[in-house]
């Protein structure tokens, strides 16, 4: 038998061992573990425990010590479009325009597989420097969008879940397709990635006003088919929208009806944005398990509105966070959840730093259906996680310093952190990124082999 490869991290940690029903009382099932050890062997957890003076006879050599760092589970991304980073932050557009005078042509250029091959590798590498382990990613239409992506990420052992756009009308002539065109490619993508290693297929059809009733029944045969893959789309983003998709599809009894007659609702359907639901499709998305993904940064910027996260917790759906690159302003999930907290603020509701943490950890693993997998620190998990430095400027060590506990200390990461505050980053139980200011001189991945 092969040696395993055991790795230990003393360090602090915080996560949450087991799924919330409620936003109360979060900060009392959190897990915080000022000074703990970590142990790993070949990519998946073995426990997390407290540091105890018996674990003193580890050498030096067999620990990685990362004492003054907090330890977090991996963040997860649950709506972002990686063509769409090279043309985050352009100005002055709502979701419609915004779409044909910004988006459609960047995401033209993914015909070519070199490009797409350059951008997927730039894109992971903002993923991984902000801390982000497992993200549900739009593609373009381009079946090698997906191919670029996919390759670019098996090669870093990532969780990562993707999918090519699906659209066959109110696009420009080179993003569109026929619906058998869409069902062909799409079935030879997920024959080829989907359960591969650690990657997932997403059915990706752009939104209602791109899908032709025909290219939807084409999105329902391949889910009949292929029933252990997600269903990734956007939903209720824009009030103007709205209107479009009622225009588009009178028969239906609203917007989300469009994707449910298609029994595209469903454990493993994410819906983005979700902003202005009706009481009936609230109840929907409950009745079928749907998740949906919330985007402060991207709902802020184009001006779409406030997600209700009152209502969220009410109603019982699935949530996780998304920064949705590139309407979304941001690949870092601490601005993402400081950005959540004026969303909450907006509508009188507080966002403690213990929910918006479960949101981007737990909670984005179980809106993807992956909480047996990924999310905390629990034996067996998948060993992905984020190291970070929590004051790495003169006004956060300020802050940091007169903040009482640890929940104190997590909301002003949230508020005053960004990229700078991330350390390194670990995928399946190896560093795959790390700052260069805060190398170690026993390199971060190092590791000590055991018996098998």
């Amino acid at each position: 038998m092969s040696d395993s490869v055991v790795t230990r991290l003393r360090a602090s940690f915080f996560d949450f061992p087991a799924l919330a029903d409620q936003p109360d009382g979060l900060a009392d099932q959190a897990r915080y573990i000022e000074d703990g050890l970590l142990t790993l062997r070949d990519g998946k957890v073995v426990s997390l425990e407290r540091w105890q003076p018996a674990h003193q006879h580890l050498e030096s050599t067999q620990v990685i010590d990362l004492r003054g760092k907090l330890i977090l589970p991996g963040f997860v991304d649950t709506h972002i479009h990686y063509p769409q980073t090279e043309m985050i932050g352009a100005f002055g557009e709502q979701l419609l325009e915004w779409l044909n005078q910004y988006t459609f042509p960047v995401e033209s250029q993914y015909h070519c597989a070199a490009h797409a091959a350059r951008m997927s590798a730039f894109f992971l590498q903002q993923l991984l420097a902000n801390g982000t382990t497992t993200a549900l990613v739009f593609g373009t239409v381009h079946p090698q969008s997906v191919d670029a992506l996919f390759s670019a990420a098996e090669q870093l052992e990532m969780r990562l879940i993707a999918g090519k756009v699906m659209m066959d009308r109110h696009a420009p002539p080179e993003l569109t397709e026929t619906p058998a065109q869409s069902y062909q490619q799409t079935r030879e993508l997920i024959q080829r990635w989907h359960q591969r290693g650690r990657l997932g297929y997403a059915l990706t059809p752009r939104f209602a006003p791109t899908s032709s009733p025909q290219l939807l029944e084409k999105v329902q045969q391949l889910k009949n088919e292929f029933p252990d893959t997600w269903l990734h789309t956007h939903l209720s983003e824009n009030q103007q929208e709205i209107a479009w998709v009622k225009t588009l599809f009178p028969a239906h009894d609203g917007y989300l009806d469009v994707y449910h007659q298609h029994q595209l609702t469903g454990k493993r359907s994410v819906f983005a944005h979700c902003l202005h639901l009706e009481d009936r499709e609230w109840q929907c998305l409950h009745d079928t398990d749907s998740a949906m993904a919330f985007c402060p940064t991207s709902n802020l910027f184009l001006g779409s509105g406030l997600f209700n996260l009152k209502r969220r917790w009410q109603q019982r759906v699935r949530m996780g966070m998304g920064t949705d690159v590139g309407a979304g302003t941001t690949f870092n999930m601490l601005q993402t959840l400081g950005e959540a907290y004026k969303v909450g603020q907006l509508q009188q509701y507080k966002l403690s730093a213990a929910e918006a943490i479960y949101h981007a950890t737990l909670g984005g693993a179980h809106a993807l259906d992956l909480d047996d997998k990924i999310g905390n620190f629990n034996p067996g998990k998948e060993a992905d996680f984020v190291v970070i430095d929590p004051a790495v400027s003169p006004l956060q060590q300020l802050r940091m310093a007169n903040s009482d506990d640890i929940h104190q200390r997590l909301f002003v990461l949230m508020t005053l952190g960004d990229d700078r505050n991330i350390a390194q980053t670990w995928v399946n139980g190896k560093c795959v990124w790390q700052r260069e200011s805060h190398t170690h001189a026993q390199g971060c991945c190092q590791a000590t082999k055991l018996p098998g």
